[in-house]
């Protein structure tokens, strides 16, 4: 074990540390030696400062996305659930890899691979879902601490890490908790999007009941950039279907106030009122721009953490398949509708940080085989205790889908509620409801 740093933030005592894990896993096992290329994995370890010494349970959080990097915690309070958490556990944040400090990917990275083309680019991605995730997250248990059971906590993709974990590596985890991220077993990811794309249309219908005037500021926006001559700060092209995914926050509190300020800059003429003549503010286009771009892996791999194993048809750029089926999402429909969560072909070819993924997409979008991320027969007989958060009217998971999956995993405990939204476990209650339910079990008597 690395230990690269030791500090306090407000509130928090903090470790820094890293371990090598390999880069490709077949053919190793988790907590033994390995050779070939290895990447490094990096985590903190997390406590409040009276009980930096303690000897308490761990509990490792598996981070949303894909491609996220860990809370970097301002203070106990700045995400929510780690104050409650820091009570009973020592947290541990690892960067999944591919992200944060651990062997971040981004376009230099791809750049790098070029040379060895698209094939070798599509491949190395690969190793970045999933059945890799876990693996790392399994053998840093079994060698850095001891093979101590874990608790774990899973936010939104983190979700589907959990239900992962629980597939491959069931004996490792004492508990698990997680947030809006029960995904649908089997795995489909057009089938998502059919659930996906009514609930936007709905919020963009709640987002004008609430803001009634950006119903022509919205469009006035989209008929200017219908010319197609207007860029953004960065030198992206600025499309109708790139500002649609300003809805992509629609599932999160307080974005329709975000979105709406967003707007309220938008004209530069005047008093700011809508007006297709006027020019676009330099203000707006930057808040567009940072809205609108994401971490490097965020859409890359945004539809493969559906693909599980061996699959009858490849991917095909599933929303976008799903979109075309739906013409009220066209560029010129008044008033116009948001997209959330999707990512679609143009963005690679619209977007700088995304161009250099292109080539492997086009060839990950047509692969069939993956690694196993969900073993259906081991979910249904789990004997780990699994505690959801399942938010009744989540945008992204939807709660119906979660619940069927929910339905045919053994131990698992399902809290249904329209009381948040997809970030609830960011506040101060979702985790504290969930670790009361358990503790009120006895799920948790073995760890105290």
């Amino acid at each position: 074990m690395t230990l690269l740093a030791e500090y306090y933030v407000p509130g928090l005592h903090v470790e820094d540390r890293s371990i090598t894990v390999p880069l490709d896993w077949t053919g190793h096992e988790p907590g033994r030696g390995f050779d070939g290329e290895s990447i490094s994995l990096f985590y903190r370890v997390v406590t409040a400062p009276e009980h930096a010494h303690d000897d308490l349970p761990l509990l490792v959080y598996l981070q949303g996305g894909p491609g996220g990097e860990s809370p970097r915690p301002l203070n106990p309070s700045s995400d929510g659930w780690i104050e409650e958490a820091i009570k009973h556990f020592r947290v541990i944040l690892p960067d999944q890899r591919g992200t944060g400090r651990s062997n971040r990917i981004d376009t230099q990275v791809m750049a790098r691979l070029a040379p060895a083309g698209a094939r070798a680019q599509a491949d190395y991605l690969k190793l970045f879902l999933a059945d890799s995730i876990v693996r790392d997250f399994e053998h840093l248990r079994r060698t850095e601490f001891a093979g101590a059971k874990w608790v774990t906590l899973g936010q939104s993709y983190g979700g589907f890490l959990t239900l992962t974990y629980l597939s491959l590596f069931p004996a490792g985890v004492a508990a698990s908790f997680t947030c809006g991220g029960i995904p649908h077993v089997p795995a489909d990811a057009a089938e998502v999007y059919e659930h996906t794309f009514p609930r936007m249309l709905t919020k963009t219908r709640q987002f004008y009941e609430r803001y009634p005037q950006d119903v022509e500021r919205v469009a006035a926006v989209a008929d200017r950039l219908a010319g197609g001559d207007v860029t953004l700060p960065n030198g992206d092209l600025f499309t109708v279907e790139r500002l649609q995914c300003l809805g992509s926050d629609f599932g999160m509190k307080p974005s329709f106030e975000r979105v709406h300020w967003i707007f309220d800059a938008a004209f530069l003429d005047g008093d700011g009122s809508a007006s297709a003549d006027s020019p676009l503010s330099d203000e707006f286009l930057s808040r567009v721009e940072a809205a609108t771009s994401s971490r490097p892996l965020y859409w890359p791999l945004q539809e493969f953490i559906y693909a599980n194993g061996e699959m009858d048809a490849p991917i095909r750029w599933a929303a976008q398949r799903v979109r075309d089926t739906k013409p009220e999402f066209a560029a010129g429909v008044r008033p116009l509708n948001f997209t959330g969560e999707a990512m679609f072909p143009w963005m690679f070819e619209q977007e700088r940080a995304l161009r250099p993924f292109k080539p492997a997409m086009d060839l990950l979008m047509e692969d069939t085989r993956f690694g196993v991320i969900y073993d259906a027969d081991q979910l249904a007989c789990n004997e780990v205790p699994l505690q959801a958060a399942v938010y009744f009217d989540d945008m992204y998971v939807d709660s119906g889908m979660q619940l069927d999956t929910l339905s045919r995993v053994g131990n698992a405990h399902a809290w249904v509620t329209n009381e948040f939204e997809h970030d609830g476990n960011h506040g101060d209650r979702v985790f504290k409801h969930l670790y009361a339910e358990a503790l009120n079990r006895g799920d948790l008597e073995p760890l105290f």
